[in-house]
């Protein structure tokens, strides 16, 4: 079992969700998205999804697409990713997976990271290769949005072999036999998009969303995060319910943007503070 799968374990004991923030890598810098990713996880959240910025993203819309560009006019890296993330986990051990506190208890200080990663850099860099890499640098799964669920067939038996998730996405069009497939050859969670559509912030969720995810729960034992548009307290009220975790991205990511280091003695030390506030009123929503 993967420390991914220990943590939803844990929750599902204590009756109790989670909240998952997105950081791009790397924007404004990799210190920056660590000592974030650090926070958050002291905060309550002991899952970190990780972006690596790519030039021609599939479905992340103006915010996050727009952090990918930063990151790569600073000509942030694969290699430097995965160097900074083995460099941080060495500084400490990762959150413990114990039932007491692997549920996003506050006081964890390492967050146990999953990549959303095109699979154009997978395959350039080599599936095994790609996930031996990760590992190393601690990383425990990986979300790759462009890998149609019917051909991931050689990644998903690397991941199976080393204990890296591969979590796969449902759509709110995917058709419902083709959703409980997708179910099956996902491992860690399942990733709900609850729009059809791009990332980013929404006043209001699809008709439907509840329903959707409710008709998948009752079909597969993996655990369903649902992610796309979530940024409110009264998003995560509306949807905890029938979720094991909701993904926050462009609501956090938008409240990095201009974090240069402008400003002050350490005005990131002030922008951690904001987000880690923000994202611990989401917390303080669930259940």
């Amino acid at each position: 079992m993967t420390q991914i799968e220990q943590i939803f374990r844990a929750c599902r004991t204590e009756g109790r969700r989670l909240i998952i923030p997105f950081l791009t890598a790397g924007d404004p810098d990799l210190e920056f998205t660590l000592r974030l990713a650090n926070e958050l996880s002291r905060r309550g959240c002991p899952i970190v999804e990780l972006g690596i910025p790519y030039s021609d993203p599939i479905a992340d819309g103006p915010v996050i697409q727009a952090s990918y560009t930063r990151a790569l006019a600073r000509r942030i890296t694969v290699p430097a990713i995965l160097q900074a993330l083995a460099a941080d986990a060495a500084r400490g051990p990762a959150a413990a997976v114990e039932p007491a506190s692997a549920c996003g208890g506050s006081g964890a200080t390492k967050p146990h990271f999953v990549t959303m990663v095109s699979y154009a850099i997978v395959h350039r860099i080599g599936l095994q290769e790609y996930v031996t890499s990760a590992q190393r640098a601690g990383v425990q799964g990986a979300i790759v949005p462009d890998l149609p669920a019917d051909e991931a067939q050689a990644l998903a038996a690397i991941c199976g072999e080393r204990d890296f998730n591969l979590i796969q996405l449902v759509t709110p069009t995917t058709p419902r036999d083709r959703a409980v497939r997708i179910a099956e050859t996902s491992s860690g969670f399942l990733y709900y998009v609850s729009v059809a559509g791009i990332t980013g912030e929404r006043r209001s969720l699809p008709p439907g969303l509840l329903e959707n995810v409710d008709w998948l729960r009752q079909r597969t034992p993996l655990p369903i995060c649902i992610g796309f548009g979530i940024s409110t307290p009264d998003h995560v009220r509306t949807l905890a319910p029938v979720a094991d975790g909701l993904i926050v991205g462009s609501a956090i990511v938008r409240r990095v943007e201009g974090c240069d280091g402008a400003g002050g003695a350490d005005p990131r030390r002030a922008r951690i503070a904001e987000i880690g506030d923000f994202v611990g009123d989401l917390i303080a929503a669930l259940p």
